[in-house]
C-alpha cells in the first residue's frame, strides 16, 4: 500500500481551522471541500489517461483526456458526501457510487446499509472518501467490498488519520493496490475510538447532530 500525507501549507491552514471547535458548520462545510480539492489533485497523479487530437487556434496537435472507463468516486455515508463536491470539482466526468456504512459505538465495528455502485468494477480506477480514518473499518470494509466487485486498483482519500486505523488497513489490503492519501496523519486513537487531536466528528461538523 502507498501512502501519501500531504504537505502543504495550505492543506495545513485549511485543517487548522477544520480542526477549531467554533467554527461554524457553514465555513467547516466550504472549507472541507477547498481541501478536498487540494488532496484530490495529489490523488489523482496516477488517473489513467489516454492521448487524443485536438485542434488549437494554430494547429494541431496531441492532448490527454480521462480514459475510459470513467473513474468511480464512491463517498462513504453520510460524512463523505461532504467531501463529494471537492473530488467532483477537479474530475468533474466521474461516475459516483454511494456505500453506506455505520460503526457500531459499542464493538467499533463497520455494518454496511446501503450500496450503489455498477456490479462489475473491472478495469475501474475508484476513488473512495471518508473523512476520518480512526480505527480503519469502515474503510477497510469499504475497500473490501470495491475490490469483491472487481476493481483492480483504489485511491482512498481521508482528511486526518490515526497511525492504528493506518496500521489495519495496511494489514488488511495485503498485496492489493490500494493507494492512502491523507492531510495529515495525527497522533493516536483515545478510548473512544475518536482520533487525537483530531476535529470531533466529520458528519455531526458538516450536517449537525441527528437525534
Amino acid at each position: 500500500m502507498r501512502v501519501h500525507v500531504a504537505d502543504h501549507p495550505l492543506i495545513t491552514h485549511k485543517l487548522s481551522v477544520l480542526r477549531d471547535k467554533n467554527t461554524p458548520s457553514p465555513v467547516f462545510r466550504q472549507l472541507t471541500e477547498e481541501l478536498v480539492t487540494l488532496l484530490a489533485y495529489e490523488a489523482t497523479r496516477n488517473v489513467r489517461t489516454e492521448q487524443v487530437e485536438i485542434e488549437t487556434p494554430v494547429t494541431t496537435t496531441t492532448g490527454l483526456a480521462i480514459a475510459r472507463p470513467r473513474p468511480l468516486v464512491v463517498p462513504i455515508l453520510r460524512a463523505g458526501l461532504g467531501m463529494l463536491e471537492g473530488m467532483t470539482k477537479l474530475l468533474p466526468t466521474a461516475e459516483v457510487g454511494f456505500l453506506g456504512m455505520a460503526r457500531n459505538e459499542v464493538t467499533f465495528e463497520p455494518t454496511t446499509y446501503a450500496e450503489r455502485l455498477p456490479e462489475d468494477l473491472s478495469d475501474r480506477q475508484c476513488f473512495v472518501l471518508d473523512p476520518m480514518l480512526a480505527t480503519g473499518g469502515s474503510l477497510g470494509a469499504a475497500i473490501d467490498f470495491i475490490f469483491q466487485r472487481g476493481a483492480q486498483d483504489v485511491t482512498a482519500i481521508c482528511i486526518l488519520g490515526a497511525p492504528e486505523g493506518l496500521a489495519a488497513i495496511e494489514k488488511q489490503v495485503g498485496d492489493r493496490d490500494v493507494t492512502l492519501v491523507l492531510g495529515s496523519l495525527d497522533e493516536r486513537l483515545d478510548e473512544r475510538g475518536y482520533i487525537v487531536p483530531g476535529l470531533g466528528d466529520a458528519g455531526d461538523r458538516l450536517y449537525g447532530t441527528v437525534d
